[in-house]
């Protein structure tokens, strides 16, 4: 990609991450104050992390994104910020935000109420960044916000990371009919694309899933599906254990190295964040 990602210095992924070099804020929006950890300059990407939280490995991701040329901000859904996954911890994170009033773990065609907070947040990040638009990417539990989040005005730049919900419909999807409809249309007027990435063999984001999306969205929805092998064989304890399969294409299961599939779509998603944000 750009020169600036050489200049990130390397951070061990198997240790907790204190994300000492991001301004952690709490920002208050519709009488609801989450934490965000804001790095950067440039337009504004939203990073959301997967279940179980804000690991290395999603930090690792949102330090790529800032050194792109973008200004990070990356709320703290649910789990303990900068720890390495973990097992039973992660399972436990994941039990709690399933009945959760912010989310719909299990519900088809109904959106998840967060994503109002996270539209006021790229309307905020907008206003404080400039340029065109926001980007945003999600991940597992939040892999479909970012497409919920297209009911902002300010949103150009949707990035779905293998949307898991809901759990219980392998070709639901997470997004209430009426808001799906408005966002088809918004993409169709400003001529605007969704990116979908998953591995082949993902239990959680399945075969499915996409086609419901290139049903509901048609060319609007750009899919990649990475093969099963291009997945990193030692993930974290969680993703080792709980998940079991190939799941996280840009942080868990990426494999940090030259002409790697998932660096490889690394590289797209900020050339895909660079396109539609540059001023």
């Amino acid at each position: 990609m750009k020169e600036p990602l050489n200049r990130m210095p390397k951070r061990n992924v198997h240790e907790d991450d204190p994300l000492d070099d991001f301004t952690r804020r709490s920002i208050t929006l519709d009488d609801i104050t989450k934490g965000v950890y804001v790095a950067g300059t440039g337009p504004a990407v939203i990073v959301m992390a997967e279940m179980p939280g804000i690991s290395p490995q999603v930090a690792r991701f949102s330090r790529w994104v800032r050194d792109a040329g973008f200004t990070v901000y990356m709320p703290s859904l649910f789990g303990r910020d900068g720890a390495v996954p973990q097992a039973e911890e992660g399972a436990a994170v994941l039990k709690r935000a399933c009945v959760s009033a912010e989310f719909r773990a299990f519900a088809a065609n109904a959106s998840s109420p967060v994503t109002r907070w996270l539209r006021s947040l790229a309307k905020l990040a907008h206003e404080e960044c400039g340029g065109p638009g926001v980007g945003a990417i999600g991940m597992c539990f939040t892999g479909n916000f970012a497409l919920t989040m297209m009911l902002e005005p300010s949103m150009l730049a949707p990035v779905l990371c293998q949307p898991s919900l809901p759990l219980d419909d392998p070709g639901g999807l997470e997004i209430a009919p009426d808001e799906l409809a408005t966002v088809r249309n918004r993409l169709q007027r400003d001529d605007l694309t969704v990116i979908g990435y998953r591995f082949e063999g993902d239990r959680f984001c399945t075969a499915q899933r996409f086609a419901a999306y290139a049903e509901a969205l048609g060319d609007r929805f750009v899919a990649r599906v990475l093969p099963a092998s291009a997945a990193n064989r030692e993930p974290p304890p969680f993703f080792e254990r709980v998940v079991a399969s190939p799941h996280s294409v840009v942080t868990a299961h990426l494999i940090d190295e030259a002409g790697q599939p998932t660096l490889m779509a690394r590289d797209e998603i900020l050339s895909f964040f660079a396109k539609r944000l540059a001023g």
